[in-house]
Formats: C-alpha cells, sequence, structure tokens
C-alpha cells in the first residue's frame, strides 16, 4: 500500500455527522495525517473533502473488517443516540457494532482506537471538586445510550492490553451550527411554551464544547505521543457556565422569556419519568423533558486538564458565539421540535 511517508491513515467513522464533520476538518488541516472518511451517505459530507471514502453501514460485519483495514488509527464518532428508552435499537444500532469496529481494530493491528463518548458517563460533581477523567464509569439504569457507553468504556479497559491502544474520549456538552441533537437544540423550542423549570435555581455548571475544539481534540489525540495502552480524557471548553447562564443566553438570543419558576432535581427527574411514559400518547416528534436531560443539567465540572497536558489541547471557541452560531442555524429552520432519537 502506497502511503505519504511519516503520516498516519486515520479514518474517521460517522464523518458526515456533527462531530465526525469536525474531526475530519481538523485532521484536514493536518500535514502529518491522510484522513479517509467513513459514512453511509457521502453526499453529506462537507463539501471540500477529496480524500478517501469507505462507504458503508457499521451495523455491518464485513463493512467494520474493511473500514479499519490499512489504517493507523480509528476516531469512531459515528453513533446512534436516543435521549430516552429505545433499548433494543441502542444495543443492535450502537453498542454491538461499536463493540465489533473495537474487535476490527485490534485483529488489524490498528495502533489507535478513539472513541467518542461523555463526561456523563462519570459521576457529577457533588462538592465542586473536579471530575477525574479516570472516574469509574456509572451507569443510570434510566438511559440506555449512556449506559452502553457506559459498557463501551469497561470493554476498552478490559481489552487494552492486546496492542491497540484504546482512548475514551468524554466530551462535554455539544454547541455549534449544525447539531441538532443536544442542550441547545432542545432548550430553543421548550423554552417558548413557559413550561421549562429552573433545575435546582439554575446553579450547575455546564461542560459546553464547541464544534472546532471537539475536531481539534480528535486530531491531537489521533496523533499524540506518550500516550498509554488506555486513556481517558474530558474534553470541555474553557469556562463552565452555569445552566441560569446559558439559559438565560437563549432566552435573550431568541427574544423568549426564561423560565418563571424553579424545581429540585428529583421533581425534574420524576416529571421527565412521566413525559416518557405519556409520549405515546401526547403530540409530538419526543418528549417535552426526559430524565437524560436532567441527568445532563446536572453539575459537571469536568476540566480538560489531562488533554492540555497529554495532547496540548487548548479549547479556543467561547461557548457564547458556538451558541449562536446554533441558534441561528435553528433560527433559519424555525426552531424545530427535536426528535431527541436519531433515525437509523
Amino acid at each position: 500500500m502506497n502511503r505519504p511517508a511519516g503520516k498516519k491513515r486515520v479514518v474517521v467513522t460517522g464523518a458526515s455527522g456533527f462531530l465526525g464533520s469536525n474531526v475530519l476538518a481538523a485532521l484536514t488541516a493536518r500535514n502529518d495525517v491522510e484522513p479517509i472518511a467513513a459514512c453511509r451517505t457521502p453526499a453529506k459530507l462537507r463539501s471540500g473533502f477529496s480524500g478517501e471514502l469507505r462507504v458503508g453501514d457499521l451495523r455491518d460485519a464485513g463493512y467494520r473488517r474493511a473500514v479499519v483495514e490499512g489504517v493507523d488509527v480509528v476516531c469512531h464518532t459515528g453513533t446512534w443516540a436516543s435521549f430516552w428508552g429505545h433499548e433494543a435499537q441502542e444495543r443492535s444500532n450502537f453498542f454491538e457494532p461499536a463493540r465489533g469496529l473495537i474487535e476490527e481494530a485490534i485483529g488489524a493491528g490498528v495502533g489507535r482506537f478513539l472513541l467518542a463518548s461523555t463526561v456523563a458517563i462519570g459521576v457529577p460533581t457533588a462538592d465542586g471538586a473536579p471530575a477525574d477523567d479516570f472516574s469509574p464509569a456509572t451507569a443510570t439504569g434510566f438511559w440506555p445510550h449512556l449506559d452502553r457507553l457506559v459498557d463501551l468504556d469497561g470493554y476498552m479497559r478490559a481489552n487494552c492490553h492486546r496492542g491497540t491502544q484504546l482512548v475514551t474520549m468524554r466530551l462535554g456538552h455539544f454547541v455549534g451550527a449544525g447539531n441538532q441533537i443536544g442542550i441547545v437544540p432542545a432548550l430553543a423550542p421548550r423554552l417558548g411554551t413557559r413550561l421549562v423549570p429552573w433545575l435546582a435555581g439554575g446553579r450547575s455548571r455546564l461542560p459546553l464544547v464547541a464544534d472546532t475544539d471537539l475536531g481539534e481534540a480528535f486530531a491531537l489525540a489521533a496523533v499524540a505521543d506518550g500516550l498509554d495502552d488506555f486513556e481517558s480524557f474530558n474534553i470541555c471548553g474553557a469556562d463552565f457556565p452555569t445552566s441560569r447562564e446559558v439559559i438565560e443566553f437563549v432566552s435573550a438570543e431568541t427574544g423568549v422569556r426564561g423560565p418563571w419558576f424553579s424545581v429540585p432535581y428529583p421533581l425534574g427527574h420524576a416529571f421527565g419519568w412521566l413525559m416518557e411514559r405519556l409520549h405515546p400518547v401526547l403530540p409530538g416528534t419526543s418528549p417535552f423533558l426526559t430524565r437524560s436531560l436532567v441527568y445532563l443539567a446536572r453539575d459537571w465540572f469536568c476540566p480538560s486538564d489531562h488533554a492540555r497536558k497529554k495532547l496540548g489541547y487548548e479549547p479556543r471557541k467561547e461557548w457564547r458565539t458556538a451558541a449562536q452560531e446554533a441558534l441561528r442555524d435553528l433560527e433559519a429552520m424555525g426552531y424545530p421540535w427535536p426528535r431527541l432519537v436519531q433515525r437509523p
């Protein structure tokens, strides 16, 4: 196989999605990497990419084998996710393909495998102390997608001795144009109903991370020297705004008044449970509130100190800028009510 001398061949799964497209852009900007885009629909890739394409569906075992052939690093950003329920789909559309891809990467002798995960696999901050990058992953029992990410984290810890460096990228809450399933897309249309409460007074900190910072973090992790067999990195922005700051910012940008009452987390959790149960008989494409959204609104203080030390990661994009770009994008679409679940 001919390859440019000194360049790492890095394949990005889910390359046409929000995260994958930013990772692909960051890799393409480097002169020490040969990026490869893996996706189901090449027409959805950002314009300008002229590198190798590997087209297929990760649920296909043969495609998983082919997608890791002859590469040095896998950036697994391809996913299927729901913010509530859908346990069987999470296993067949996400967990089993991801676990199978790890096995294929190990079998093919891939040097490094990066998994897109979330800071929420850890434990919310209870005393204001920073959340450790390697804190034990903890299942919720009510959010299948996060619980399968916990399973994958454990699988990687148990298999990191087999020759492939396995890296969990514990990502903060995405913000940026093109992100249609997350905190800002969920808030924008819901605020207009006047039913969104402050949770615990809005004092919790949110680990927002902007689109370009996400891409740069993966690019740095793909090429960094001196990584251990298993690594785990918190990847967040420079600041940790409170949920009150974020909601007030979205309210001001959209011209919609913010919440007028506050509820404690247990009550918010109970209301989310009720909305999930009532969703089949209520109008709308997704529940008004889910237990996962309440969980994400807890206090997540997850500085990226370990990523700064070992990767040289420095978040550069201010969260307000990324949120403004996201809101302009959503406004152009009429602030659609997000599905909170991806299509297969």
